[in-house]
């Protein structure tokens, strides 16, 4: 089977400037980039406050997941990145609220500085194989909102 790749630009999240999509399918993994707490129309973040930031974040995914009709049982990997280590209960107490076990593998680390300033960021990797085990993953895509290479 041919891996393809396909490129998807959120309609739904903020249209950033920087160089990247939003999503990237590759066979029957998916790949998003790194979603902070912005507020997805104006691009700002939506509170200094890092709950309120991960709250919007989770949201952030929650809404991309949405678009291209998956949800959060599709995530098999995550990874979370801190400005401060300070805030890692308050970060996994809203993280933990997304997801029902069995949870996805998660590696958190502390950074020096992340976009906007913002205190939280995350990026994850999607098992695209199955719906509920119904049917193959490529029917969850918008045909208008991907971008095949």
């Amino acid at each position: 089977m041919k891996n393809t790749t396909n490129y998807h630009f959120s309609q739904t999240l903020f249209a950033s400037s920087a160089p990247f999509p939003h999503f990237v399918r590759h066979g029957e993994l998916g790949f998003t980039a790194g979603i902070i707490g912005q507020d997805r129309k104006h691009g700002q973040l939506v509170s200094d406050d890092v709950e309120q930031q991960c709250e919007a974040m989770m949201g952030n995914l929650g809404a991309l997941q949405e678009e291209l009709n998956l949800n959060f049982t599709h995530v098999v990997k995550t990874t979370i990145y801190l400005r401060s280590y300070e805030d890692f209960e308050t970060i996994n107490r809203v993280y933990g609220s997304c997801f029902a076990a069995p949870y996805p593998v998660r590696t958190t680390l502390a950074v020096a500085a992340l976009p906007l300033d913002a205190g939280v960021q995350i990026d994850a990797v999607l098992d695209l194989s199955h719906n509920g085990g119904t049917a193959p993953w490529v029917h969850y895509f918008p045909l208008d909102a991907l971008v095949e290479v």
